[in-house]
């Protein structure tokens, strides 16, 4: 989780960079978009890492910080992408598709009076995919070459 928040604040400088030298609107709006889902997704993941954990409302606040992460993605699938970035579309509708998934299934490992194991790793598999997705975005973004990570291209 902590590679995946130093990989969306590196992220979040990059578009900062990039802000300042935008000529083209259209680009400058989708980079400021950018940088205001790696803020929201930063906000979140640390509210969820300062989370009790003995706490009897831990589960409660976790399924709400995962809600408004899911919003977060949701927000991402719908921004608008410059024609040379269109390739990208398909990353952040699928990692929306991905978050969606997972976030269902923590609440249905939650539910009721125990925890239910199975459901809640296939929730952290779709979390995982949702954040390879976001990953592989954010290294096309900076111009990364993109090695070593195989993306399903089968939304959930």
């Amino acid at each position: 989780m902590k590679t995946k928040l130093l990989t969306l604040l590196s992220s979040v400088l990059f578009c900062l960079a990039l802000a300042g030298c935008g000529e083209d609107p259209k680009m400058t709006k989708f980079q400021n978009d950018i940088d205001s889902f790696c803020s929201q997704v930063a906000e979140i993941d640390a509210g969820i890492n300062a989370i009790d954990a003995q706490s009897e409302t831990a589960s409660d606040e976790l399924l709400a910080y995962l809600d408004d992460l899911d919003q977060s993605f949701k927000v991402l699938s719908e921004i608008p992408i410059p024609e040379e970035y269109a390739y990208m579309q398909q990353l952040t509708s699928e990692a929306s598709s991905y978050m969606s998934t997972a976030v269902a299934a923590y609440h249905e490992a939650f539910a009721g009076d125990s925890y239910n194991e199975a459901t809640a790793q296939y929730a952290r598999e779709n979390y995982e995919r949702a954040y390879k997705r976001v990953t592989v975005l954010l290294q096309l973004l900076h111009g990364e070459e993109v090695t070593g990570v195989t993306v399903e291209t089968v939304a959930p």
